[in-house]
């Protein structure tokens, strides 16, 4: 068939946006059939680390996104009683940005969706809901219908249908996913069931200073909790039971009466945008390709809020994704490359998830005595530590002789300040994005890896002739006894090693690419 499009994306949300926009600026053709008629435009995600940030900015305007934004500092546990439990010291940086953010949703999702349409690749239909999806060998067809929430309302658009071919679909419509309904795709229950009021606020004056960290309170009576939303907002939290009636908590009178009771705050102080009771899930699809249609966001994973990785998540699945599909439309991949972004995206977030769970059930312990116990734990250092955060343990990253994944291989790469002639600033927007060779030295390269490279469109640099202004590379290098890493798109590092290794390097990273070029 010939496809009008070469990605087709339902849904525009965090993981949908990335995704458009890093295809649109690859140059790809990119359809985006969204439901609802315009962007959110209310903070749901508070929280971004540093490598968020870094894939925000590789597909948008990160100072317009981050124009609001907080550093976070610490993220603080308190029993009911008021003793601090566990203090998570969330300082410092990560992937050149600060380590953990605090943030204004849609001003992020409007950053990436200005760059997206200006790319002039990416048609964004919004108000469109998808009816149908029929796969083929060589391309998927998609129909939509101008949407409406009356399921008559639906029905009455049926006259209005519009079908679009693409070459590839991507599912990122969601945890309620049409695309992986269709698909009879289902997914894995992790137990998680916990109904917590969301009351999202605009400071109407300035907050004591408590309020700028992320606290919860693990009351066996009643756990809540606040967060800043950037630094003009805040959002404050508090379990439903089992049993309580939602209606109720969706009340603004209760909000008022509960803010008042537990914050000492009133209209004087903040403005309710939004309060809305929700329900935590953690759920893992079973599959997240069929042939040409692929799952991503929500639709694919959906992770309780307790990490503030949900989001987070789904952007590095839009970025991962995104190169992916660039090189198998480019020709440069077999299509087999896209069977390593389940390998590799679902190990990471299925520990996420699974992290979340457990930081879930400290915050949800209603038993009294379970909860003293649970106090008495912390108090005497029995509470064994979070697992580390997890990085990638399989696809396209590099293997030693025995199978085992090389040792840095699927960490993140340093991102720090260099100088390129007039250019100084983060590497990424001195040098460029994508795959980057950086090395100590000059490398010992023939004409075939130079030509491999210049086809990956990689960015190489030596520290011979690029300044490390803050010496974050050096420092790397001599930390991991390593003369030269290779970098992926999603910046995660392929592998790290000696320069009189990178040859053999370079021809791992084809055959995992499933290079198609000569």
């Amino acid at each position: 068939m010939s496809n009008e499009y070469d990605v087709a994306i339902v849904g525009y949300g965090p993981a949908g946006l990335v995704l458009a926009s890093a295809l649109g600026r690859a140059g790809h053709k990119v359809v985006v059939l969204e439901r609802w008629p315009g962007l959110y435009g209310l903070p749901r995600l508070t929280h971004i680390d540093g490598e968020t940030a870094r894939v925000i900015a590789s597909v948008g305007d990160l100072e317009h996104a981050l124009r609001d934004a907080l550093p976070l500092d610490y993220y603080r546990y308190f029993s009911g009683s008021g003793e601090l439990l566990v203090e998570l010291d969330w300082r410092g940086t990560s992937a050149g940005h600060p380590a953990h953010i605090s943030m204004y949703q849609p001003d992020i999702e409007d950053a990436v969706d200005a760059a997206a349409r200006a790319s002039g690749n990416v048609e964004v239909n919004q108000g469109w809901s998808v009816v149908n999806i029929r796969p083929h060998d060589d391309g998927v067809e998609v129909t939509a219908r101008p949407w409406s929430q009356s399921r008559t309302g639906q029905w009455s658009h049926a006259d209005e249908e519009r079908t679009v071919t693409a070459s590839y679909l991507v599912g990122a419509d969601g945890a309620n996913s049409f695309v992986r309904a269709t698909l009879g795709i289902e997914r894995s229950d992790n137990g998680v069931d916990d109904r917590w009021l969301n009351i999202d606020t605009e400071q109407v004056r300035e907050l004591p200073e408590r309020f700028a960290r992320t606290t919860q309170f693990c009351d066996p009576e009643r756990g809540h909790m606040f967060m800043p939303i950037g630094r003009s907002r805040q959002r404050f939290e508090l379990a439903v039971l089992p049993g309580e009636d939602q209606a109720a908590y969706e009340d603004p009178a209760f909000a008022w009466q509960w803010l008042a009771q537990t914050h000492g705050l009133g209209p004087e102080d903040v403005r309710i945008l939004r309060q809305v009771v929700y329900t935590f899930q953690g759920r893992i699809a079973e599959r997240w390709r069929e042939g040409r249609v692929l799952l991503a966001g929500d639709a694919a994973h959906t992770t309780p809020p307790y990490m503030g990785q949900g989001a987070c998540s789904g952007m590095r699945d839009g970025i991962t994704l995104a190169w992916k599909l660039d090189l198998v439309l480019r020709g440069l991949a077999g299509e087999e490359l896209l069977d390593s972004y389940e390998a590799e995206r679902r190990p990471h977030a299925t520990a996420i998830t699974e992290i979340s769970t457990m930081l879930g059930k400290v915050a949800n312990t209603h038993d009294p005595v379970e909860a003293h116990a649970r106090d008495e734990a912390f108090r005497t250092g029995n509470v064994p530590p979070p697992p580390p955060f997890p990085t990638l343990v399989a696809g396209v990253v590099h293997h030693d002789p025995a199978g085992a994944v090389s040792p840095l291989a699927g960490t993140l790469t340093p991102h720090g300040v260099v100088r390129h002639g007039a250019a100084e600033g983060l590497f990424d927007d001195v040098l460029g994005r994508g795959f980057n060779l950086v090395t100590a030295t000059a490398a010992p390269l023939d004409a075939t890896d130079l030509a491999f490279l210049d086809k990956l469109g990689a960015v190489t640099a030596s520290l011979d002739t690029v300044a490390d202004v803050d010496g974050t590379y050096a420092a790397w290098f001599a930390e991991h006894g390593v003369e030269a890493f290779l970098g992926r798109p999603d910046h995660h590092l392929f592998w790290a090693g000696a320069l009189a290794d990178l040859p053999a390097a370079l021809g791992q990273l084809r055959e995992r690419l499933q290079w198609t070029v000569a």
